[in-house]
């Protein structure tokens, strides 16, 4: 398939084969690799499509607009080196690409938590993957959860693709510590105030929204401890942005 797939990565040995194995098919494989210690590049040279780059890290969009410029088809797709393609997407990928009537294409992300998917009936995120690359560009104001631009024709396919990366509680809890605090910094970078009121409700009510509007309470305890989870991170992200104002205050002393 005509298509460059792109990834960024820092010691994925974990999954890093899965993710390779399900794009053997493609054109070829950037992969920007940031000072990983692990096996992540010993297993990526074992695939004849994959082209194996080094970048310092500069940040996740920095790193990406970096990869997205290493690949030479126009229908780029971005994956995380915890991420997996089923069959069927790929086949979808191909009418897609065969019929040219959009410019960037939405689909479903399957999430395993404790090493298992979460229930059917639990609402799953959809991301912005596969998009044309002249027509695409990563902000680097965003400092985290980035997700390219597209100039152009979006559209949305009922497939789904599967994400490894959250297999513990202590790994999602790592990974959103780090994630909040970016989240913070870049609303304090735009100057975006910190609410009291927002610092009071987000918990419960992303509680509310996570376990019943999005449906994780099929997922049993999975479900329900997902849900606290997520509802803590939304806190950590308003209760770190207050954080860095009050140390403005206090170095204006």
């Amino acid at each position: 398939m005509n298509i460059s797939v792109f990834i960024i990565t820092l010691n994925e040995e974990k999954h890093i084969r899965k993710t390779l194995n399900s794009v053997k098919n493609m054109d070829e494989v950037i992969l920007v690799d940031s000072g990983s210690t692990d096996n992540t590049l010993s297993i990526a040279e074992s695939f004849e499509n994959v082209k194996i780059y080094y970048h310092e890290w500069q940040g996740y969009a920095k790193q990406k607009q970096y990869a997205m410029s290493l690949c030479k088809n126009e229908w780029v797709l971005n994956l995380d080196g915890d991420e997996e393609l089923t069959p069927s997407i790929i086949e979808a990928f191909k009418q897609i690409i065969s019929d040219n009537s959009a410019d960037s294409v939405r689909f479903w992300r399957n999430d395993f938590f404790i090493n298992k998917a979460l229930s059917p009936w639990s609402k799953k995120p959809n991301n912005h993957r596969l998009y044309k690359k002249s027509k695409s560009f990563f902000d680097d104001s965003r400092f985290a959860h980035e997700s390219a631009t597209v100039d152009g024709k979006e559209i949305f396919i009922n497939e789904t693709f599967n994400h490894y990366g959250y297999p513990s509680i202590s790994i999602r809890t790592d990974k959103n510590n780090t994630y909040s605090s970016l989240k913070a910094e870049e609303k304090y970078h735009k100057r975006k105030k910190h609410s009291t009121l927002k610092l009071a409700t987000i918990l419960p009510l992303t509680f509310i929204k996570e376990y019943f509007f999005q449906r994780k309470i099929f997922s049993g305890k999975r479900g329900f401890i997902l849900s606290i989870i997520e509802s803590y991170y939304a806190f950590l992200k308003e209760a770190k942005l207050y954080e860095l104002y009050e140390k403005d205050e206090k170095d204006e002393i």
